[in-house]
């Protein structure tokens, strides 16, 4: 399965690159949400939700490692059809000092060049992955003894022997307190230095990426530059090259069966199931990061609507309450107080019975006769609101 994005030549687009990189986030993003849901009728697939960054950099060793053995590629580029290929810089003249430019002779991976790639493409991920959960527990653990003390650092120190509670167990106390003090030291040493080392690398693959971008280098990352190798387009030669090296060397691996001829069969049957789960694997996975993706957006819009208030039509105003035959009558003028008969000053409304007066006037008579003077309904003067708009 290959992705070509577009472009001429064999040097990749500046998209091609940046799909490259992302695809092993998304798929490590698709892989949490599949665990997730899995997990949710077999509770025991959480243990490996618990070791996610050893579960997925194992993965990724295991693709990655057999990609670069086969296709001289990384996973996710092998998937845009692009290879890695080893850089000679080499002058044109003798005379250095001279303006005489430099010569690049791009030639096949060395295994020393697939092994550092490996390193770059899963270890060194592996341990930002960790740096980044120490720092955010530590993180974490600042911003609650900024807010409640440092109770949980004494309940820390108490669970893990930092006072000799036990006489009998001073040496253990001992190396555990020392551990812990360690153990602090260690995480106040990463969140010193992870900001300023996660900036630094941050920045330096924006500018290779700038710079890529504005076509001034052919290394896209510092990685790629560290070790001297080239992302390039393969052409239909290396792509019918590739399959016919994959044979190969499955032959020779099956040639160096030894044993009965059950155990061949037995180790054949099992080199060609590892074989067709590392063929299907780029497909099976990618189709995962595509079913992830529509879960992820078929789940978010089914919320979005059971989330979204229902609208219901308005319901029809109240009856207006009947004017008593003992009460006082309304004026024909609607801007006059019923009580006092002149234009309403400060008007207020009696809620029990909505009707809008001056408010001295309100006040005084339900003070008085704890009613409403038109219906003659039960009130109070708490029932009186002041209106900042008349009619």
């Amino acid at each position: 399965m290959l992705f070509q994005v577009g472009g001429q030549g064999t040097r990749p687009t500046f998209f091609e690159m940046s799909a490259a990189q992302q695809l092993p986030s998304s798929l490590r993003a698709a892989l949490t949400y599949s665990l997730g849901v899995f997990a949710l009728r077999r509770p025991f697939i959480h243990k490996i939700l618990d070791y996610e960054d050893e579960f997925f950099a194992l993965l990724m060793l295991v693709l990655e490692t057999h990609s670069l053995r086969t296709t001289d590629a990384s996973f996710s580029e092998s998937l845009y059809g692009l290879r890695r290929r080893g850089v000679e810089i080499g002058l044109k003249k003798r005379n250095v000092i001279a303006d005489s430019g430099a010569e690049i002779r791009v030639t096949g991976l060395q295994k020393h060049q697939k092994l550092l790639s490996v390193v770059f493409l899963v270890v060194l991920p592996y341990m930002k992955s960790k740096l980044q959960s120490v720092y955010d527990k530590d993180r974490q653990a600042m911003l609650q003894a900024s807010l409640w003390g440092d109770s949980d650092e004494n309940y820390t120190d108490y669970l893990g022997g930092g006072n000799n509670l036990f006489g009998s167990r001073v040496n253990s106390d001992t190396e555990t307190s020392a551990r812990v003090r360690w153990t602090k030291r260690l995480r106040k040493t990463v969140g010193a230095c992870y900001p300023w080392l996660h900036t630094g690398t941050e920045g330096l693959l924006f500018a290779y990426q700038l710079l890529y971008l504005l076509d001034a280098t052919g290394f896209y990352s510092p990685g790629l530059h560290a070790l001297g190798i080239h992302v390039c387009r393969a052409t239909g030669q290396e792509l019918m090259d590739t399959s016919s090296q994959i044979s190969k060397i499955r032959s020779r691996e099956r040639e160096r069966l030894r044993g009965p001829p059950w155990l061949k069969a037995v180790q054949g049957g099992l080199l060609s199931c590892t074989y067709a789960v590392l063929d299907y694997a780029q497909t099976g996975l990618i189709a995962s990061v595509f079913f992830f993706k529509m879960m992820e957006w078929w789940y978010q819009s089914a919320e979005d609507r059971m989330s979204a208030p229902t609208v219901y039509p308005p319901p029809p105003p109240p009856i207006p309450p009947m004017v008593a035959k003992d009460g006082i009558p309304l004026p024909t003028d609607k801007t006059l107080c019923p009580l006092c008969s002149q234009k309403r000053t400060n008007p207020s409304v009696l809620t029990a019975s909505g009707f809008v007066f001056c408010y001295t006037c309100i006040f005084k008579y339900v003070t008085q006769y704890k009613r409403c003077p038109v219906t003659l309904m039960p009130s109070t003067v708490e029932l009186i609101r002041r209106l900042f708009h008349d009619v």
